[in-house]
């Protein structure tokens, strides 16, 4: 190579670098741009079809003192005798949760309520780790106070469901938590690590570190082939977990095949949390 190249191919190569950097800050740009439609798949709804469906469901709706359709309920048939919050997962919206809502409802004497998120179903707003805990907060406000309270999640909904243990850890008698994850920075940069979503996430939900306050029963329940949220997020989660706590991992499940469980399963679930909530500290 003659002397007068080496500039030249320096030159170049020096360009080719500044235009894959350039690249790749783009892409990072375009990633925050976009974090929150690659993580909330909303179903919107109008109200009439919305009530429409909940009809053919067994819904019936669950408004806040404004009006506001803040989620749906499946009341118990017999005298309740406590009430469940659902906290449903990041696609769809509480409409499409019957497959939880009703085999606890069918399992006996517990009302079910499945809170709808800000931006889903009927429900103005915007999705948003903010807007959810809020909504987490003012559903569980209107649950009946002189009866026991539990709370089941699905997936991300781990996040505003453990937000509520530590925040009102003391009115909650029990937690069943689908599929969940330790901490979600973690969990994006295992999935997308080239957008260096560990350190640019917005929505930080951290369910270990609020699940530590909590000393009430906990079930988790894990699908072994999840390769949406493999099981080693959940087993960190569940590791965090001070009080009673059991580990479920089903074989051969995936991410959707875990919260679709019968009636029989969740009375196992409710004597589980009948023997353990009276071990608090």
């Amino acid at each position: 190579m003659s002397a007068s190249n080496r500039p030249k191919r320096s030159k170049r190569f020096v360009s080719i670098l500044a235009t894959l950097g350039c690249g790749y800050l783009l892409l990072l740009a375009c990633g925050w741009a976009l974090q929150r439609r690659l993580l909330y798949f909303p179903t919107k709804l109008d109200v009439q079809t919305a009530k429409a469906f909940a009809a053919q469901q067994g819904f019936s709706p669950w408004p806040n003192p404004a009006g506001e359709i803040i989620g749906w309920k499946i009341s118990a048939n017999l005298p309740s005798i406590g009430s469940v919050l659902v906290v449903h997962g990041n696609a769809g919206c509480a409409l499409d949760r019957a497959y939880i809502a009703r085999p606890i409802h069918d399992a006996g004497g517990l009302d079910v309520y499945v809170m709808e998120y800000p931006g889903y179903g009927t429900r103005q707003g915007s999705p948003s780790k903010t807007s959810w805990l809020q909504a987490a907060e003012a559903a569980f406000a209107e649950l009946p106070p002189d009866k026991p309270i539990y709370v089941v999640s699905e997936s991300i909904g781990a996040g505003a469901a453990a937000h509520l243990a530590r925040t009102h850890a003391s009115k909650i008698s029990g937690m069943v938590l689908f599929v969940p994850f330790d901490h979600l920075p973690s969990l994006a940069q295992s999935k997308m690590p080239l957008l260096l979503p560990y350190f640019f996430l917005a929505d930080r939900y951290a369910p270990a570190a609020d699940m530590k306050a909590y000393l009430g029963p906990v079930k988790v329940v894990l699908g072994e082939r999840d390769q949406i949220i493999p099981p080693k997020f959940g087993k960190r989660l569940f590791a965090a977990c001070a009080g009673p706590k059991e580990l479920q991992i089903i074989p051969g499940a995936g991410h959707n095949d875990v919260a679709e469980q019968p009636a029989v399963w969740w009375r196992s679930v409710f004597e589980f949390w009948r023997q353990r909530s009276g071990r608090r500290e």
